[in-house]
């Protein structure tokens, strides 16, 4: 996976966020949009994201990754 600098970040629209309003899961490459799957189930394990915010970026990733 391409290393995702601070500038390349900041240069991605909000839209393009699992969690637009916080900036957090990038979902712009297929590889982050399947890491951004597994990372938001083990963050929710760990207590540190709720179960809907990780439902929220699952739906999301399905959609870019599945084209709907």
């Amino acid at each position: 996976m391409a290393e995702l600098t601070t500038k390349h970040r900041n240069a991605l629209a909000s839209r393009v966020f699992g969690l637009p309003k916080e900036r957090k899961y990038p979902l712009d490459t297929h590889n982050r949009q399947v890491n951004a799957k597994g990372r938001a189930t083990q963050m929710v394990a760990k207590g540190k994201l709720s179960p809907a915010q990780a439902a929220e970026i699952k739906a999301k990733a399905n959609r870019l990754l599945h084209g709907k």
